[in-house]
């Protein structure tokens, strides 16, 4: 079992990374007594539900669960409202835990949900996608959806333990799997060179779910995301960095409608435009966009844009982005491999440029 641990100004939780951690009573940070919701899907339910609950009723905790609905569009207030009742029903109070068991959707709404409920209960994330695992579990962002906008109404708040048991992704359909992938690539290409050429060599391992490998990429992972939050919990600097391709491909998701296009392979897409960018602005050559592709499409992941969506569909909705501030759009893009910056106010034709230089024409 690997560790890494998130290091705050006031306080610090570890991120545990290992097989089988589920059924490990040691990774819970919970006593006999303690009040436990468990918030979790009707896809992983049946899956996970049960051993976790046998797991803690082992630990002595008193157990309740909820199921919501599976995917991004459920990402919503009446699901949160979904999680608010239940606590109410169970005469759950401040002293309950929650405890997110899913996806980054499951992750963030009851993340979300603890951050607000009374005021702010303690909660746990077991992440059970490798999107998940990689990213939206780690580092306390909790949000929910609009139809004018992803993750528009939401709270940084933190976990107190993260879990993540590998053993979980034996169960998650492939394209998952991918799409996880899209975010892993992302860390080696804004902050992580060595990290990105490792990439490189071993890509086909983690797409066939290499255990020795897969551990050693979530742990770096979280390692880097862990850094950046320890530097910079709110996003007012360094943190808006791992948002390369997010305010293209948070377009395509609202666009499209959400769950029709996968976080990570709207993210993959974004990607590719931020790297076109980069290079019409003179900051990376042609090679390392194509070596970007190259990683991107061995992971079985989009890298041109939506076949009905024009380059002018885009804007309207970047525009609306959390990032853009008095008005000017704020993308992250690439200095060379390895290293990002936030560009202010980039010349909206060249964004466009960038949108049609990823677009496949007929």
């Amino acid at each position: 079992m690997l560790c890494v641990n998130v290091e705050l100004k006031e306080r610090r939780y570890p991120i545990h990374i290992g097989e089988n951690l589920l059924t490990e009573t040691s990774v819970y940070p919970l006593t006999a007594g303690d009040k436990v919701m468990i918030v979790t899907n009707e896809t992983i339910a049946p899956l996970y539900l049960h051993t976790v609950t046998a797991t803690l009723e082992k630990i002595g905790c008193q157990v309740s669960s909820v199921q919501l609905k599976d995917g991004e569009k459920y990402k919503t207030l009446d699901s949160l409202n979904e999680i608010f009742t239940a606590l109410l029903r169970e005469n759950h109070g401040r002293d309950t835990i929650l405890i997110a068991l899913g996806g980054g959707v499951i992750g963030d709404v009851a993340g979300y949900a603890a951050a607000s409920y009374q005021r702010g209960i303690r909660f746990i994330q077991i992440p059970t996608t490798l999107l998940s695992q990689v990213d939206s579990s780690v580092g306390g962002k909790t949000a929910v959806n609009h139809e004018l906008g992803k993750n528009m109404i939401g709270a940084f708040y933190q976990p107190i333990s993260v879990i993540i048991d590998t053993t979980t992704l034996n169960t998650l359909p492939k394209r998952e799997i991918n799409a996880g992938l899209a975010e892993v690539i992302k860390y080696g290409a804004i902050l992580d060179l060595p990290f990105f050429e490792w990439l490189e060599q071993h890509i086909d391992n983690l797409v066939a779910l290499n255990p020795a490998d897969l551990q050693h990429c979530i742990a770096r992972c979280c390692q880097i995301k862990a850094d950046v939050v320890a530097r910079d919990e709110t996003e007012k600097g360094d943190r808006a960095l791992l948002n390369l391709g997010h305010t293209f491909g948070h377009a395509i998701e609202t666009y499209l409608g959400y769950g029709n296009w996968l976080h990570g392979e709207a993210v993959a897409v974004g990607s590719m435009m931020a790297a076109a960018l980069s290079e019409l602005l003179g900051n990376i050559s042609k090679k390392d966009v194509g070596r970007l592709e190259k990683l991107l499409a061995r992971a079985n992941l989009p890298t041109i844009s939506p076949d009905n969506m024009q380059p002018e569909d885009y804007l309207p909705h970047m525009m609306r982005d959390k990032k853009v501030l008095a008005g000017k759009l704020r993308l992250v893009l690439l200095k060379s491999l390895g290293q990002a910056y936030v560009a202010t106010d980039t010349d909206k034709s060249l964004v466009l440029d960038a949108i049609r230089a990823c677009t496949q024409f007929d």
